[in-house]
This record gives structure tokens, sequence and C-alpha cells, in this order.
């Protein structure tokens, strides 16, 4: 995996708990698994918002 083992993992892990403090941990957990699922679901191509054209009979009550 890229050259990165179980003691690089350990200080990498070791320097984040230092720079952001153990109480800021879960808060950047849950924004990081919130990221990911909106990638996964952005490259899926499935859009929350859908866009319908007016039909005719919507136009006719306008108008």
């Amino acid at each position: 995996m890229f050259g990165i083992g179980m003691p690089e993992l350990i200080v990498i892990l070791v320097i984040i708990l230092v720079v952001f403090g153990a109480g800021k941990l879960p808060e950047i957990g849950s924004s990081l698994g919130r990221a990911i699922k909106n990638f996964k679901k952005a490259t899926e191509g499935k859009d929350e918002i859908e866009i319908k054209p007016k039909q005719e009979s919507d136009t006719k009550k306008q108008g």
C-alpha cells in the first residue's frame, strides 16, 4: 500500500493527534466519512435534485 507500513501509520496518527487534539478527532473523522460518502455518491452520477420539464398543462394554467 504505497510503501506505508504500520510504523509509518502510527507516526502519522500521533502527529495528527498532537496537531488537532483528542477532542477534535471524532469531528474530523465524521466529516471525512461524510466527504467520502458524498464523493462516492457524486461518482455514481445520481443527482439528488431532479429537474423535470414543464408539462403543457402547467404552461396553459400560467398563460
